[in-house]
C-alpha cells in the first residue's frame, strides 16, 4: 500500500485531524475497513470523509465533551501503525 500522509496528527477545534492520500478508491477504503476494525475493538469510532483517495480522519471523545483524550490519542497511534 503506498500512501502518502499529508499532515501529521494535529489538533484542529479541539480533534485529533489527519489526512491521508492514497494511491486509488480501492486502498483508501481499505484501509478505512482496517480502520473500522481497530475503532470497534476499541469501541471508539472516528468522524471521517472519504472523496476517492482521500481520507480525511477526526478523532475526539464525544461522551467527554467532544474533546481529545486517551481514547484519541490510542487509536491516532494505533491508525498511524497500519501505515507503516
Amino acid at each position: 500500500m503506498e500512501n502518502i500522509v499529508q499532515k501529521e496528527w494535529e489538533v484542529v477545534e479541539n480533534k485529533l485531524h489527519k489526512i491521508l492520500i492514497f494511491k486509488d478508491f480501492q486502498e483508501t477504503f481499505a484501509f478505512m475497513v482496517k480502520i473500522a476494525f481497530l475503532a470497534e475493538k476499541n469501541n471508539h469510532h472516528p468522524k471521517w470523509c472519504n472523496e476517492w483517495n482521500k481520507l480525511e480522519i477526526w478523532l475526539s471523545t464525544h461522551d467527554a465533551g467532544d474533546i481529545v483524550t486517551e481514547k484519541d490519542r490510542v487509536l491516532a497511534k494505533q491508525i498511524d501503525e497500519l501505515l507503516i
